[in-house]
């Protein structure tokens, strides 16, 4: 056996990437000189010879050669076509399997591929190019990151954010610790579910950068994807602009309050003056901060670990000052008129009381009135000193009492509220140990402009109106269950942090599940436990109290907290600039992944950036979203929004892995095992029920958005196919409903036309009438099944690529005239083969075609071939043995298009026989369409001498009637009348023209098909056939009819291929009719032949047509075409369409031309004539 050698000497293994796969001592060793070799015959096609052939003299090589950092292997050819870049070709354990190692390649360079396969994040590629631009790549650093760096701390600090330490107190002093729980647990739940079903999804499989998007487009397809995408994205944009806002919030309220631009100027104004301070400010950070992402986003990552530690360093002195209040409570007084409590921006004298009493020192050495005490007094007191040292003290007002009264003079008129209640203090922080919990356990909740009060306090049974110049501390918004679970459930977002860096994880499949559960479970029991920790330590008006107006202005949570109140504020601020730095990184970037899927056209721009792959368009739209955030300028109001969007993200993750665990689709194993598809639906309808109970309207806005976004991808996105569960999910429906269908065939009500439109194709692929499927879609209405089918004429094997082509150009027409339906190509030698073959196979199940559309052969008469009009035939036949009904548009081209406007008229039906009431449901479901909604229907039926014309009008009113169809009725008599001259010699014209063109045809096949000893092909006089010839000839072959003498070799009909018993060449002949043939004949035979056609042999010969007789039949038959034609001309010449009965071909197939004629002239003089043939069974009834 012949031998081949190779010797190849690479610099590197890797530089080769087909090496690796080839030999196992390959990949084990770099820069060596590798020798290897695999014995093959040389030449393939001899046979193998035990002593080597020629061709082994003279080794082949293949020769590497580095260039351009590219590393170029010669092609290796062995007597064969095709040319080899390893060795595959010479694996002699695979030969049998060599010639398709193209498309299926072998295990082991499958393998290799694989193994090669690296996980990049996120603008990872993108960075990575930008850097070797210009110099050798650097060998790229593998993922290191654990569970805990990698997936928990990024999620703690996604969770973690200005909810917990604006806003959480406020939740519980409004809701009551119950309510709080309850609402803290439900949206721990839901988010806990969801990242079950996100570890699911994120274990099944690696997911590259994109995270949640990711996950759900390739589960639930482009369309969801897009959508659900979109809104995770318009989410994460406005939860930045929601940080930047509580960063602002604690700037101006705790930090800086002097460094407000707007101050108002009345109590009223206030609210307005602090949303207009907040757009500023909001705007002048958001600008900032999408510069310090646009310069670069590592320095966001290592900011990230210093905003993290702020986070944790904040809850720790949380939960020490909260232990700590259980011995020493912070002292944090609150002022109270009766139960009212009193803003302590308003005590600008520090003293709670309405007057105060100086009380006067005496010292030896001094004046009497060198020094004064003041004791406060909330009504009359007896003196605390002695009158007989100092002259009596004068009651002076305090601050508040200017507030309340309209002068400071102790006569002068006050509120009612004011003068009957009295001012105390209590404790805003009375410690673990006080009890005050019992309190705090009920809800309070409070419309717009109500004061916070305490219920336990005495106050005066008369309710008098608070005023907004009173210093009181007011509720700034109405609250209720449903807006606190809006403005909570934001602080439990940021689980899909670590799916996010599921490229810098050691182990992704681990860690994923791992380290998001463990971080929700962590913040879970942080917010449960905050919580009760702030019921139980902070006094009910304080934690009511938002903006911390009762305790001077301190942060409310601040003021639980060890050692000061300024370790919250500075840590909440600077936690809350990093998550709206974390937020303005992540957006873009999501908007990159989903730009550059190419699913949604309008957003391809935002798929470029700069030449390092930061998605520069992409970050400028992200501020201008937030902005619009901004410029609402109000937390409690942005944080429903982004609920709303995170929601809607979290319904499809868990949509998602249900879906996908119910349809037990084949990929669909995860590594993470701890899901069940009740647990997804589970946390799908907590997430749709938290939508609505938070905010029903925007609940609505967010699904009409995605909505909008879901169509606009369908109808105009790229098409992908992700290998989605909505596909799995269309692909069980469909099969459960066709399970379904096939229990039975359909009832009457609910037959309508399912359409299989039959199309030629001309030599350059392109539809001969498209107005045909132009037809079908103003029939169907988008309604139904529609099959588009062709036939391509040949060899399957030689034409599969024709088919294609064909099925493209099929798919591109339907498109155009938006048509939704299913192509079919099927390739056949002979297209009447084709299309009877389409007939029987379309279809699945219950969904076959009922009707078969095709169009009318033009010009058959003129046309030398006469395959068009015997394909056509033959499939009228082929459709009545199928029972399927047939229409057949003539005159195509003058058919009205999908853009004419729709014009009045009549569409008329002419009900000849009754073969199932097509003819009465089509116009009906015509009119359903634009084109043919203002015409009228006009119904006319034919009646004979013998049939009570006024009668029959009456019942076809009444059955009309029944069947709700509005039409004019119109009974047309056709007396019997004598057949006219006119009919007699147009039967007469159509069977001379046909034994004519017979006798040419057979002339032409004689001299092309038939060797007759003693005729020469060119002869004319071989022309002249008789009924004896035909006869001879269907004798000796067995395949060839008088109505297919003439004709090609395609030109069979049905039952031409039938053998005779006892003829010479029975066998094969069905299967041999493509060759050629050649007729075996005796002397005596050539002989006789010559005696009988040497009457035709002459011009006269044809003068002998001219004394034929027509046939009877013929003329009974054409003259009910001319009659027909004359009555439906003289009543419908006007009409937009006419309707007719399609009669049969004839049983016996030599009629078969004549039946043409017939039909041309039943439809001669109409303009546009839809021919209708029922499948035989009832498509309309009157019953309900």
């Amino acid at each position: 056996m012949a031998s081949v050698r190779f010797t190849v000497t690479p610099t590197k293994a890797e530089d080769l990437p087909g090496l690796s796969d080839t030999s196992p001592d390959i990949s084990s060793r770099s820069g060596a000189r590798v020798q290897f070799g695999s014995r093959e015959s040389v030449n393939r096609s001899d046979p193998l010879s035990e002593g080597g052939g020629d061709g082994a003299d003279t080794p082949e090589y293949s020769s590497i050669e580095q260039g351009d950092g590219n590393s170029k292997i010669s092609s290796v050819y062995i007597n064969n076509t095709h040319g080899v870049d390893d060795d595959d070709f010479y694996d002699r354990n695979l030969a049998l399997f060599e010639e398709e190692m193209d498309t299926r390649p072998k295990v082991s360079s499958l393998l290799n591929r694989l193994a090669n396969y690296t996980n990049l994040t996120q603008g990872a590629k993108e960075h990575e190019e930008a850097e070797s631009i210009g110099e050798k790549k650097k060998a790229g650093k593998s993922p290191q990151m654990g569970t805990f760096m990698g997936v928990y701390l990024p999620c703690l600090q996604n969770i973690f954010g200005v909810i917990l330490f604006l806003r959480l107190t406020w939740v519980v002093g409004t809701a009551g610790v119950l309510q709080a729980l309850c609402i803290v647990f439900i949206c721990c739940c839901c988010t806990m579910l969801t990242a079950i079903s996100m570890s699911a999804i994120a274990t099944n499989g690696v997911v590259p950068a994109g995270g949640a998007y990711f996950m759900i487009s390739r589960s639930l397809g482009p369309e969801f994807g897009g959508a659900v995408g979109l809104c995770f994205y318009l989410g994460t944009t406005f939860a930045g602009a929601m940080y930047i806002l509580g960063a602002i919030e604690i700037l101006l309220m705790y930090i800086a309050p002097k460094a407000a631009i707007f101050e108002a100027k009345t109590p009223e104004g206030e609210g307005a003056a602090m949303l207009n301070n907040m757009r500023v400010y909001g705007s002048i950070c958001l600008l900032l901060m999408s510069l310090l992402v646009f310069v670069g986003v590592k320095y966001v990552n290592k900011l990230a670990s210093i905003f993290l530690a702020c986070v944790i360093v904040s809850i720790v002195s949380i939960y020490i000052g909260a232990l700590v209040s259980a011995f020493k409570p912070p002292n944090f007084p609150v002022c109270m008129l009766g139960n009212r409590t009193i803003s302590g921006h308003d005590i600008m004298d520090g003293q709670c009381a309405k007057t105060i009493l100086p009380v006067v020192t005496v010292h030896p050495a001094e004046r009497p009135d060198t020094n004064l005490t003041f004791s406060n007094e909330n009504s009359t007191m007896g003196p605390t000193f002695d009158p007989s040292l100092a002259p009596p003290p004068v009651e002076k007002t305090t601050h508040l009492w200017r507030k309340f009264c309209e002068g400071p003079e102790l006569n002068a008129s006050c509120d009612k509220y004011f003068s009957s209640n009295n001012f105390s203090e209590i404790e805003g922080i009375p410690g673990l140990a006080s009890g005050i919990v019992s309190e705090n356990l009920w809800s309070s909740y409070l419309s717009k402009g109500d004061v916070v009060e305490k219920g336990s306090l005495d106050s005066s049974q008369e309710a008098y109106p608070a005023s907004m110049h009173q210093p009181y501390v007011f509720a700034d918004i109405t609250t209720s269950f449903t807006l606190l679970v809006g403005i909570f459930f934001p602080s439990v977002t940021g689980i899909m942090a670590g799916s996010n860096r599921s490229g810098d994880l050691k182990d992704a499949q681990r860690s994923i599940p791992i380290g998001t559960i463990l971080a929700i479970l962590t913040t879970s029991l942080v917010y449960l436990s905050s919580v009760v920790l702030f019921g139980a330590c902070i006094d009910g008006v304080v934690l009511r109290d938002k903006f911390g107006d009762s305790v001077k202005g301190n942060l409310v949570v601040g003021t639980l907290a060890w050692p000061s109140p300024w370790v919250i504020v500075i840590g909440s601020f600077f936690s809350t600039c990093g998550a709206g730095l974390q937020s303005l990184t992540g957006a873009p970037r999501l908007l990159q992944a989903i730009a550059k899927d190419n699913i949604i056209p309008f957003l391809r721009v935002f798929g470029h950036g700069k030449a390092n792959g930061e998605p520069t368009w992409a970050l400028l739209l992200t501020a201008l979203i937030a902005e619009l955030g901004i410029l609402i300028a109000s937390l409690d109001l942005v944080a429903p929004i982004l609920t709303m969007f995170f929601l809607m993200c979290y319904l499809f993750v868990n949509l998602a892995c249900g879906l996908q665990t119910l349809l037990r689709t084949p990929n669909w194993r995860p590594r993470f095992s701890y899901y069940h598809w009740t647990l997804s639906f589970l946390g799908m309808t907590i997430c749709l029920a938290l939508m609505f109970i938070s905010s029903w309207y925007y609940a609505i806005v967010a699904m009409v958005i995605a909505g909008m976004i879901y169509k606009y991808i369908e109808y105009h996105g790229a098409e992908k196919e992700w290998g989605d569960g909505i596909r799995g999910l269309s692909l069980s429906a469909a099969r459960y409903a066709l399970l379904r269908l096939e229990e039975g065939p359909p009832h009457t009500k609910n037959w309508r036309p399912q359409v299989l439109v039959l199309l030629k194709l001309d030599e350059d692929a392109h539809v001969k009438s498209p107005r045909l499927l132009t037809f079908a879609s103003q029939l169907k209405a988008g309604k139904g099944l529609t099959i588009v089918g062709t036939v391509v004429p040949g060899n399957f094997l030689q034409s599969y690529g024709e088919a294609l082509a064909a099925e493209q150009t099929l798919k591109l027409l339907m498109e155009k005239e938006k048509v939704k339906g299913f192509c079919q190509c099927i390739v056949a030698q002979k297209p009447r083969d084709g299309i009877s073959h389409m007939i029987q196979s379309s279809g699945l199940g219950g969904m076959k075609p009922n009707t078969v559309v095709m169009g009318w052969p033009q010009a058959w008469r003129q046309s030398e071939d006469p395959q068009a009009w015997k394909t056509f035939i033959n499939t009228v036949r082929v459709t009545t043995a199928a029972h399927l009904a047939l229409l057949v548009p003539k005159n195509i081209s003058l058919f009205p298009t999908n853009s004419e406007p729709s014009t009045d008229g009549y569409i008329d039906v002419w009900w000849i026989v009754h073969d199932g009431g097509m003819l009465m449901l089509l116009p009906f479901l015509l009119r359903q369409h634009k084109v043919w909604r203002k015409c009228g229907m006009r119904i006319f039926t034919v009646a004979q001498m013998e049939d009570n014309s006024i009668q029959m009008k009456k019942d076809l009113a009444t059955f009309l009637y029944h069947l709700r169809i509005e039409a004019e009725v119109e009974v047309v008599e056709m007396h019997n009348s004598d057949i006219s001259a006119y009919t007699y010699e147009r039967t007469l014209m159509m069977e001379q023209r046909s034994q004519m063109l017979r006798q040419m045809r057979l002339s032409k096949s004689d001299r092309e098909k038939e060797g007759v000893p003693g005729f020469s092909s060119s002869r004319p006089e071989a022309g002249g056939a008789t009924k004896s010839q035909a006869q001879l000839v269907k004798d000796r072959n067995s395949m060839l009819r008088l109505t297919s003498i003439g004709s090609d070799d395609d030109d069979d009909t049905d039952g031409g291929e039938r053998e005779r018993p006892g003829s010479s060449s029975g066998t094969g002949g069905s299967s041999e009719h493509h060759r050629r043939v050649q007729m075996t004949w005796t002397k005596e035979k050539a002989s006789q032949y010559r005696a009988t056609h040497s009457g035709c042999s002459t011009p006269e010969g044809f003068r002998d047509m001219l004394s034929i007789r027509p046939d009877h039949s013929n003329v009974r038959r054409m003259h009910t075409a001319v009659k027909l034609n004359e009555v439906i001309v003289n009543k419908s010449h006007d009409a937009r369409l006419v309707l007719l009965n399609m009669p049969g071909p004839p049983k016996n197939p030599e009629g078969d031309e004549n039946y043409m004629e017939f039909l041309e002239v039943l439809t001669e003089g109409l303009e546009r004539v839809l021919l209708v043939r029922g499948g035989g069974s009832e498509v309309i009834t009157i019953y309900s």
